[in-house]
Protein backbone atom coordinates (compact mmCIF):
# COMPACT_ATOMS: atom_id res chain seq x y z
CA UNK A 1 0.00 0.00 0.00
CA UNK A 2 1.36 3.42 -0.96
CA UNK A 3 1.63 6.17 1.64
CA UNK A 4 -1.86 7.32 2.62
CA UNK A 5 -2.40 10.87 3.85
CA UNK A 6 -5.01 11.86 6.37
CA UNK A 7 -7.54 9.62 8.06
CA UNK A 8 -8.49 7.59 5.00
CA UNK A 9 -9.59 4.01 5.52
CA UNK A 10 -9.10 1.17 3.07
CA UNK A 11 -9.52 -2.58 2.60
CA UNK A 12 -6.77 -5.12 1.92
CA UNK A 13 -7.66 -8.69 0.94
CA UNK A 14 -5.22 -11.60 1.21
CA UNK A 15 -6.65 -14.63 -0.59
CA UNK A 16 -5.67 -17.96 -2.13
CA UNK A 17 -6.05 -21.70 -1.45
CA UNK A 18 -5.32 -23.45 1.83
CA UNK A 19 -1.64 -23.73 2.74
CA UNK A 20 -0.71 -20.63 0.73
CA UNK A 21 0.26 -18.52 3.76
CA UNK A 22 -2.82 -16.28 4.07
CA UNK A 23 -2.96 -16.29 7.87
CA UNK A 24 0.82 -15.91 8.02
CA UNK A 25 0.64 -12.80 5.82
CA UNK A 26 -2.28 -11.43 7.85
CA UNK A 27 -0.30 -11.90 11.08
CA UNK A 28 2.77 -10.27 9.49
CA UNK A 29 0.81 -7.16 8.51
CA UNK A 30 -0.90 -6.92 11.90
CA UNK A 31 2.38 -7.27 13.79
CA UNK A 32 3.91 -4.49 11.70
CA UNK A 33 0.93 -2.29 12.58
CA UNK A 34 1.49 -3.08 16.27
CA UNK A 35 5.20 -2.24 15.94
CA UNK A 36 4.10 1.10 14.44
CA UNK A 37 2.06 1.60 17.65
CA UNK A 38 -1.25 1.56 15.87
CA UNK A 39 -4.32 0.35 17.73
CA UNK A 40 -5.14 -3.09 16.32
CA UNK A 41 -8.20 -5.32 16.77
CA UNK A 42 -8.24 -8.85 15.40
CA UNK A 43 -11.18 -11.18 14.76
CA UNK A 44 -11.70 -14.80 13.82
CA UNK A 45 -14.90 -16.84 13.30
CA UNK A 46 -16.07 -19.06 16.16
CA UNK A 47 -16.33 -22.03 13.78
CA UNK A 48 -12.54 -22.12 13.32
CA UNK A 49 -11.20 -24.07 16.31
CA UNK A 50 -8.50 -26.04 14.46
CA UNK A 51 -5.42 -24.85 16.34
CA UNK A 52 -6.60 -22.50 19.10
CA UNK A 53 -9.80 -21.09 20.55
CA UNK A 54 -8.85 -17.41 20.73
CA UNK A 55 -5.84 -17.02 18.46
CA UNK A 56 -5.27 -16.84 14.73
CA UNK A 57 -2.76 -19.61 14.04
CA UNK A 58 -0.99 -20.17 10.74
CA UNK A 59 -0.16 -23.68 9.48
CA UNK A 60 3.48 -22.83 10.33
CA UNK A 61 2.36 -22.08 13.94
CA UNK A 62 2.61 -18.28 13.94
CA UNK A 63 0.04 -17.01 16.46
CA UNK A 64 -1.70 -13.78 17.35
CA UNK A 65 -4.57 -13.26 19.85
CA UNK A 66 -8.01 -12.65 18.34
CA UNK A 67 -11.58 -11.93 19.41
CA UNK A 68 -14.12 -14.61 18.49
CA UNK A 69 -17.13 -13.64 16.37
CA UNK A 70 -20.02 -15.75 15.14
CA UNK A 71 -20.92 -13.39 12.29
CA UNK A 72 -19.77 -10.27 10.48
CA UNK A 73 -22.09 -7.99 12.46
CA UNK A 74 -20.27 -9.02 15.68
CA UNK A 75 -17.15 -7.26 14.37
CA UNK A 76 -19.00 -3.93 14.46
CA UNK A 77 -20.49 -4.70 17.88
CA UNK A 78 -17.04 -5.41 19.36
CA UNK A 79 -15.25 -2.55 17.60
CA UNK A 80 -13.40 -0.09 19.81
CA UNK A 81 -13.83 3.38 18.26
CA UNK A 82 -10.11 4.07 18.84
CA UNK A 83 -9.05 1.08 16.70
CA UNK A 84 -6.99 2.02 13.65
CA UNK A 85 -6.30 -1.40 12.07
CA UNK A 86 -8.78 -4.29 11.88
CA UNK A 87 -7.66 -7.84 11.06
CA UNK A 88 -10.16 -10.55 10.06
CA UNK A 89 -9.18 -14.16 9.29
CA UNK A 90 -11.14 -16.92 7.52
CA UNK A 91 -13.50 -14.45 5.84
CA UNK A 92 -15.32 -17.24 3.99
CA UNK A 93 -16.92 -18.30 7.28
CA UNK A 94 -18.46 -14.89 8.06
CA UNK A 95 -21.03 -14.57 5.28
CA UNK A 96 -22.03 -11.97 2.71
CA UNK A 97 -22.63 -9.30 5.36
CA UNK A 98 -18.85 -9.02 5.77
CA UNK A 99 -18.66 -6.95 2.57
CA UNK A 100 -20.90 -4.25 4.04
CA UNK A 101 -19.13 -4.42 7.42
CA UNK A 102 -15.68 -4.06 5.83
CA UNK A 103 -16.80 -1.06 3.78
CA UNK A 104 -18.36 0.56 6.83
CA UNK A 105 -15.11 0.15 8.77
CA UNK A 106 -13.06 1.58 5.91
CA UNK A 107 -15.49 4.50 5.62
CA UNK A 108 -14.84 5.15 9.32
CA UNK A 109 -11.15 5.61 8.48
CA UNK A 110 -9.90 2.17 9.52
CA UNK A 111 -7.38 0.00 7.67
CA UNK A 112 -9.16 -3.35 7.22
CA UNK A 113 -7.04 -6.43 6.45
CA UNK A 114 -9.01 -9.56 5.55
CA UNK A 115 -7.74 -13.06 4.77
CA UNK A 116 -9.76 -15.92 3.31
CA UNK A 117 -10.29 -18.58 0.65
CA UNK A 118 -11.32 -17.20 -2.72
CA UNK A 119 -12.47 -20.58 -4.10
CA UNK A 120 -14.24 -23.56 -2.52
CA UNK A 121 -13.49 -27.29 -2.76
CA UNK A 122 -15.20 -27.41 -6.17
CA UNK A 123 -13.05 -24.58 -7.53
CA UNK A 124 -15.98 -22.11 -7.53
CA UNK A 125 -15.84 -18.54 -6.14
CA UNK A 126 -16.19 -18.75 -2.35
CA UNK A 127 -18.22 -15.77 -1.18
CA UNK A 128 -17.79 -13.27 0.31
CA UNK A 129 -14.08 -13.14 -0.62
CA UNK A 130 -14.61 -12.50 -4.38
CA UNK A 131 -16.94 -9.60 -3.54
CA UNK A 132 -14.45 -8.26 -1.01
CA UNK A 133 -11.78 -8.35 -3.72
CA UNK A 134 -13.88 -6.04 -5.91
CA UNK A 135 -14.32 -3.40 -3.18
CA UNK A 136 -10.75 -3.59 -1.82
CA UNK A 137 -8.02 -1.06 -2.50
CA UNK A 138 -5.41 -3.83 -2.44
CA UNK A 139 -5.65 -7.56 -3.27
CA UNK A 140 -2.86 -10.07 -2.68
CA UNK A 141 -3.49 -13.49 -4.19
CA UNK A 142 -1.14 -16.12 -2.81
CA UNK A 143 -0.39 -19.53 -4.27
CA UNK A 144 0.48 -22.73 -2.45
CA UNK A 145 2.66 -25.62 -3.70
CA UNK A 146 0.92 -28.58 -5.31
CA UNK A 147 1.54 -31.67 -3.19
CA UNK A 148 1.32 -33.87 -6.30
CA UNK A 149 3.77 -32.19 -8.71
CA UNK A 150 5.35 -29.20 -6.96
CA UNK A 151 3.89 -26.58 -9.31
CA UNK A 152 2.14 -23.42 -8.04
CA UNK A 153 -1.25 -24.42 -6.60
CA UNK A 154 -4.44 -22.32 -6.74
CA UNK A 155 -6.90 -25.01 -5.63
CA UNK A 156 -7.87 -26.56 -2.31
CA UNK A 157 -8.41 -30.31 -2.74
CA UNK A 158 -10.81 -31.87 -0.23
CA UNK A 159 -9.68 -35.35 0.86
CA UNK A 160 -12.74 -36.43 2.85
CA UNK A 161 -16.15 -37.43 1.54
CA UNK A 162 -18.65 -34.60 2.06
CA UNK A 163 -20.78 -32.42 -0.17
CA UNK A 164 -21.11 -29.74 2.56
CA UNK A 165 -19.70 -26.37 1.49
CA UNK A 166 -18.01 -25.82 4.85
CA UNK A 167 -15.95 -28.60 6.40
CA UNK A 168 -13.39 -27.12 8.80
CA UNK A 169 -10.07 -28.93 8.65
CA UNK A 170 -6.38 -28.72 7.82
CA UNK A 171 -3.75 -31.36 7.00
CA UNK A 172 -5.44 -34.69 6.30
CA UNK A 173 -8.69 -32.98 5.30
CA UNK A 174 -7.36 -30.72 2.54
CA UNK A 175 -4.28 -30.30 0.41
CA UNK A 176 -3.10 -27.79 -2.17
CA UNK A 177 -3.31 -28.75 -5.85
CA UNK A 178 -2.41 -27.04 -9.13
CA UNK A 179 -4.88 -26.69 -11.99
CA UNK A 180 -3.69 -29.94 -13.60
CA UNK A 181 -3.76 -32.09 -10.45
CA UNK A 182 -7.00 -30.69 -8.99
CA UNK A 183 -9.82 -33.29 -8.99
CA UNK A 184 -13.18 -31.69 -8.16
CA UNK A 185 -15.90 -34.24 -7.42
CA UNK A 186 -18.46 -34.75 -10.19
CA UNK A 187 -21.62 -32.65 -9.78
CA UNK A 188 -23.98 -34.15 -7.21
CA UNK A 189 -21.33 -36.40 -5.65
CA UNK A 190 -19.41 -35.81 -2.42
CA UNK A 191 -15.67 -35.21 -2.45
CA UNK A 192 -13.58 -38.34 -2.95
CA UNK A 193 -12.17 -40.19 0.01
CA UNK A 194 -8.69 -39.62 1.36
CA UNK A 195 -7.52 -43.00 0.11
CA UNK A 196 -8.71 -42.48 -3.45
CA UNK A 197 -7.02 -39.08 -3.68
CA UNK A 198 -3.73 -40.45 -2.47
CA UNK A 199 -3.58 -43.51 -4.71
Amino acid sequence: MDIVKGNMGWIEVVCGPMFSGKSEELIRRLRRAEIARQRVQIFKPAIDKRYAESEIVSHSDLRIPADIVSGARDVLDKMDPRTEVVGIDEAQFLGAELVEVAQKLADMGKRVIIAGLDTDFLGRPFEPVPQLMTVAEEVTKLLAICVRCGNPAKHTQRLVASDELIVVGAHGTYEARCRRCFEPPPAGQPAASKQKNRS
